[in-house]
C-alpha cells in the first residue's frame, strides 16, 4: 500500500458520517441492482419452465428418422436426454374441410415419451394399448369432422410419397404431386378428447393422434425429440447431426433462454434488464459522484499540497479510485446481502398472481445465478468508479496554487453576491450571511439543488405512474354480471337452448340465462327527441320523425322478471296484452346520451335521449344492415335507471352512436317482435354463468360440449378468469412499480443527506469565525433556517413544473401506448409530500450536520487548515 492509499483510507476514517451514507448510497443501489438481476433470472427461470411444462421439454426434433439415428443421438454426450414417439403413418380423413391438412398422423408414445411430451385431456382418458387412440379437438374444429369418445376408427394406414421421396410431417402437403401408399388396416378405438399436441406443426398435412407404441416393433420410422445438455449449442448440434435430415427447434422453450430465432422478443428481453440497471446506474452515479465530488472540494487544498511536493495526476487519480475501490467492497457485498432476500420476499408476495396469470402448476420462486450476481457486483464497481473517475479528474487538473488556495470553487466579485432589499429588510444579518454563502458558491448549492430536483422528480413521477396504474387496475375491476360466457352468435335458438339446458347442470354453476340481442330502427317524432341530442346532431335535427338506431335484447323470462322486480315494476305491466283496440307492446328501455366527459360515474349521470321517461316508438327490424320498413310494430317504453346486461359476445363490433338505446324484451315475446321467415341482424346471441369456481365449470362445460356434436362455431370464455388475470397483471406491476419507487428514493434521500452534510461540515471554519465574532446560537439557527428556506424554494421552483409535465409525459404515454382510458389526475398530494418531504429532509439534515459543528472547538476548527 503507497503513500496515497493511506492518505485515502485516513480520509475515509476521518469522514466518517461521510463514508457510512456513501457505503449505504452504494449498498442500496448494489441492492437494486442485485434485485432486478435476481428477479429477472428467477423470472426466465419461471418462464422457461412453465414453457416446458406446456411445450415439452425438448430443444430439438427430427421427425422423420430411423432407430439407429435415435441409438446415436442417445450416446451423444452433448444429449441430455433422447425420447421417441413410433411414425405409425398416415391415413385420409375423410369428410376433411381443410385442403392442406387432408390426413390423420398416428403417432406411437410409450411411458417415457408422455412424460416428455405434454399431452392435454379435454375428455375421456389416455391410452392404455396399442388399441385405444387419443384424438385432437382440431381435427372437429380445423378439419370439421366429428369424432367422439367411445367411437371405433378403422383406418387404411400408410405413407406418403412425392415419387421416390419419402415425406414426414414436417414436409407440407404437396396437392397433385404425392399419393398416400397404405401398408396395413388399423382399428381404433377413441378413448379421449385432447388439445392439439404442441410439437404438432401448423403446416403438418395430418392431425396427430395418439396411441400407445408397439413394444415388439423394432424396425420403422421415429419422430426422434432431444434435449440439450447445453441448450446453447442446440443449432451446431442441428448442423453436424442433422445433415440429410429435417428438425425443428422448440422456439417455445427457446425463446425465453433467449436462443431462439425471434429476434423481437430476444431484444425485449434483453433490453428490459439493461434500461431497469441503466435507471438504477443513473440515479447510484449521481449520488455517488456527488460524494466524491464533495470529498474532494474538501481534499483540494490537501491535493495541492501533495501536488506542490510532486505528486503526478495519474497518482492522484489513483488514489481517488482506490478510495471508491473500499467503498465498494464494503457496499456491495452488503448490497447485495440485502438484494436477495428483498426480491425473495416480493416474489412471495406476487407467486400466486403470477400462478393465475401464466402458468398455474409452476412456482415462481427466487433462482440466485451466480454470474447475474457477478454481473450486479461488476455494474455497481463500473458504477462507483465512473463516479470517481469524473471528479478526481477534474481535481487533479486544477493548478497547484489555485488548490492550495482554493480560489476555484468561491466567487468574490460583489456583483455575483449582491443581496435584495426584501431579505435584508425581513431577515436581517442572518439572512444577508446565508444569501451570500449561497451565491458565492453557487456550483456547490447546484449539487444540492439538483439532488433535491432529481429526489422530487422521482417520487412525483413514479407516484404519477402508480396512480395511472390503480386508474387501469379500477377498469379492470369492472365486473361483467356473468362468469362464464359462450357466444353462440351463429347457432339458431333451437340449438342453443337445447346446449343451455345441458350446460346450467355443470358443477359450481349457481345462475344461468340466455339472450339475444337484434339490431333494429326506431322511429320517433323528433318532438320526443331531447335537447342534448339536438345538440348532438348540430342543428341539423328535421322536423317530423326521426330514425334512431335500436336493439332489442331479448331475455330469458326469469331474468327479465328479476329486472323488473329490482326497478320496482309491475311486471304484468311490461308484456303483450290486447286492449280492446288491438295488441299493446309495453317495453323496458335504457336510452341515453354518450358520456363524452368522462366524468359520469353511474348511468344516472348520463344524459336523456327522450324528454319524457315514457315513449311511443316504432321498431323497425334490419337485415343485413338495411331495415324492413314493411315490417313495424308499436311499442309504449318506459326509460329506466339501469345497465342492461352484458352481452356474451366476443366478436363483431358495436354500432358508434352518440346515444345509447337499447329497449329489453322478455323471450316469450321474441315471436311477436321478429318476423318470420326473415334474418334478422344479431348484434350477439349467447349463454351465461354464475360459478363458485368458474374454471372448474368452464372445463366440465368444454367436456359437454365436446360430447354434443355441435357443428356451429362457438366461444367459450372464462370471463371471470380474464378480469382476474388482468387485475392479477396489474397488482405485479404496481408492486413492482413500489418496491423500485422507493429504492430510487432512498438513494435520492441519501444523496440529498450527504451532499447537505458534507457541505456544511466544508463550513465549520466559516461557522466557528462566526461564532468567535459574537453570533448567537439564535442567530445561528435563523441563518440557517433561512439557508433551508432558500434550498426548498429553489428545489420547488425546477422540480414541481418538472415533475408536473412529467407526470403528464407518463398520463400520454398510458393512454396513446398502453390503449388505456383513464383521466389525467394532477399529482396534488404527491406534491405536497414532495413539498414537506424535501423541507423535512433539509432540515433534519442542517439540523444534524449544524450539532455536530456547533460542539466542535471553535479554535480547533479555526485551525484547522485541511478544510
Amino acid at each position: 500500500m503507497n503513500i496515497f492509499h493511506k492518505v485515502a483510507l485516513q480520509g475515509l476514517k476521518k469522514n466518517r458520517t461521510r463514508t457510512l451514507v456513501t457505503i449505504i448510497g452504494v449498498a442500496l443501489s448494489a441492492a437494486l441492482i442485485t434485485a432486478v438481476a435476481a428477479f429477472a433470472v428467477s423470472l426466465q427461470n419461471y418462464m422457461i419452465n412453465g414453457a416446458v411444462v406446456k411445450y415439452g421439454d425438448w430443444h430439438i426434433m427430427f421427425p422423420d428418422v430411423d432407430s439407429v439415428f435415435v441409438q446415436e443421438q442417445t450416446a451423444d454426450s452433448r444429449a441430455a436426454g433422447v425420447t421417441s414417439a413410433e411414425n405409425i403413418g398416415y391415413a385420409v380423413l375423410e369428410g376433411g374441410e381443410n385442403p392442406d391438412k387432408p390426413y390423420l398422423f398416428i403417432s406411437g408414445f410409450d411411458r417415457e415419451t408422455f412424460d416428455m411430451l405434454p399431452i392435454s385431456i379435454l375428455s375421456g382418458r389416455m391410452p392404455e394399448n396399442g388399441s385405444e387412440i387419443l384424438v385432437p379437438a382440431h381435427v372437429a374444429a380445423n378439419g370439421g369432422v366429428q369424432i367422439s369418445v367411445g367411437d371405433t376408427l378403422t383406418l387404411s394406414v400408410g405413407a406418403r410419397q412425392a415419387g421416390d421421396e419419402r415425406l414426414s410431417q414436417h414436409d407440407p402437403y404437396r396437392a397433385g404431386e404425392e399419393m398416400l401408399v397404405s401398408t396395413a388396416e388399423k382399428t381404433y378405438t377413441v378413448v379421449g378428447i385432447c388439445q392439439r399436441p404442441s410439437f404438432e406443426e401448423y403446416a403438418a398435412p395430418g392431425y396427430t393422434l395418439i396411441t400407445m407404441a408397439d413394444e415388439a416393433e423394432t424396425a420403422g420410422r421415429f419422430s426422434a425429440f432431444v434435449t440439450m445438455e447445453k441448450p446453447g449449442q442446440v443449432r451446431s448440434y442441428a448442423k453436424s447431426v442433422g445433415e440429410g435430415h429435417a428438425y425443428v427447434l422448440n422456439d417455445d422453450v427457446l425463446r425465453f433462454m433467449g436462443i431462439s430465432d425471434d429476434k423481437l422478443f430476444n431484444t425485449i428481453l434483453y433490453s428490459i434488464g439493461i434500461i431497469m440497471a441503466a435507471l438504477v446506474m443513473l440515479g447510484s452515479v449521481f449520488l455517488i459522484y456527488n460524494s466524491f465530488h464533495i470529498s474532494l472540494n474538501e481534499r483540494t487544498h490537501q491535493f495541492g499540497i501533495l501536488m506542490s511536493v510532486g505528486a503526478t495526476e495519474k497518482q492522484l487519480r489513483n488514489s481517488v479510485l482506490f478510495e471508491g475501490i473500499c467503498i465498494g467492497a464494503i457496499g456491495i457485498p452488503m448490497g447485495i446481502l440485502i438484494g436477495i432476500p428483498g426480491i425473495k420476499l416480493v416474489l412471495a408476495l406476487v407467486a400466486k398472481n403470477f400462478a393465475n396469470v401464466l402458468y398455474a402448476n409452476v412456482p415462481l420462486t427466487l433462482k440466485v445465478s451466480v454470474p447475474a450476481l457477478l454481473a450486479a457486483g461488476v455494474i455497481s464497481m463500473i458504477t462507483i468508479l465512473i463516479s470517481a473517475y469524473i471528479p478526481a479528474k477534474k481535481a487533479a487538473r486544477t493548478p497547484v496554487m489555485e488548490c492550495i488556495r482554493q480560489t476555484n470553487e468561491i466567487k468574490v466579485d460583489a456583483k455575483h453576491v449582491k443581496t435584495g432589499k426584501f431579505t435584508r429588510r425581513f431577515y436581517g444579518l442572518e439572512g444577508i450571511l446565508a444569501s451570500k454563502n449561497f451565491k458565492r458558491n453557487k456550483r456547490r448549492y447546484r449539487s444540492i439543488i439538483l439532488s433535491l430536483t432529481l429526489s422530487v422528480l422521482l417520487f412525483v413521477a413514479s407516484s404519477s405512474f402508480v396512480t395511472d396504474l390503480k386508474q387501469a387496475s379500477e377498469q379492470a375491476k369492472v365486473v361483467t354480471d356473468f362468469d362464464i360466457g359462450l357466444d353462440a352468435k351463429n347457432m339458431d335458438d333451437g340449438e342453443m337452448l337445447e346446449i343451455f339446458e345441458k350446460l346450467k347442470t355443470a358443477k359450481d354453476v349457481t345462475g344461468s340465462s340466455y339472450q339475444s340481442v337484434m339490431k333494429y330502427t326506431c322511429a320517433v317524432s323528433t318532438e320526443e327527441l331531447s335537447e342534448d341530442y339536438r345538440k348532438s346532431a348540430n342543428g341539423v335535427l328535421q322536423e317530423g320523425t326521426e330514425n334512431l338506431s335500436a336493439e332489442i335484447q331479448f331475455l330469458d323470462d326469469n331474468t327479465f322478471l328479476k329486472i323488473a322486480q329490482d326497478l320496482g315494476l309491475s311486471l304484468g305491466e311490461y308484456t303483450m296484452k290486447d286492449t280492446g283496440m288491438g295488441e299493446e307492446v309495453k317495453l323496458i328501455a335504457v336510452a341515453k346520451m354518450e358520456d363524452n366527459s368522462g366524468e359520469a360515474e353511474d348511468v344516472s349521470q348520463l344524459a336523456d335521449l327522450f324528454r319524457n321517461p315514457t315513449e311511443e316508438v316504432t321498431v323497425i327490424p334490419k337485415a343485413n344492415g338495411k331495415p324492413i320498413m314493411e315490417w313495424g310494430q308499436n311499442v309504449r317504453i318506459t326509460c329506466v335507471e339501469t345497465v342492461p346486461p352484458d352481452t356474451p359476445s366476443f366478436s363483431g363490433s358495436y354500432e358508434q352512436q352518440p346515444y345509447f338505446f337499447q329497449i329489453m324484451a322478455p323471450w316469450s315475446l321474441k315471436d311477436k317482435l321478429v318476423p318470420p321467415n326473415l334474418l334478422v341482424d344479431v348484434r350477439g346471441k349467447g349463454l351465461t354463468f354464475l360459478s363458485d369456481v368458474p374454471a372448474q365449470s368452464t372445463a366440465q362445460m368444454q367436456d359437454i360440449l365436446d360430447g354434443t356434436g355441435i357443428t356451429s362455431d362457438y366461444t367459450l370464455q372464462n370471463i371471470y378468469g380474464l378480469l382476474d388475470q388482468t387485475r392479477n397483471i396489474l397488482f405485479i406491476v404496481n408492486l413492482f412499480a413500489v418496491v423500485f419507487i422507493t429504492m430510487i428514493s432512498l438513494i435520492a434521500v441519501a444523496n440529498v443527506f450527504n451532499t447537505i452534510s458534507t457541505n456544511i461540515k466544508l463550513r465549520r471554519r466559516e461557522f466557528a469565525m462566526l461564532r468567535s465574532v459574537g453570533m448567537s446560537d439564535r442567530d445561528f439557527n435563523k441563518m440557517m433556517r433561512f439557508e433551508c428556506v432558500l434550498y426548498g424554494l429553489r428545489t420547488l421552483l425546477f422540480g414541481l413544473p418538472i415533475s408536473a409535465i412529467f407526470s403528464w409525459i407518463i398520463y400520454k404515454g398510458m393512454v396513446m401506448g398502453g390503449g388505456t382510458k383513464i383521466a389525467f389526475i394532477f399529482p396534488w398530494s404527491s406534491l405536497a409530500i414532495s413539498i414537506l418531504g424535501v423541507f423535512l429532509v433539509i432540515f433534519i439534515t442542517m439540523l444534524y450536520a449544524t450539532e455536530k459543528i456547533r460542539k466542535e472547538n471553535i479554535i480547533d476548527a479555526l485551525r484547522d487548515d485541511m478544510g
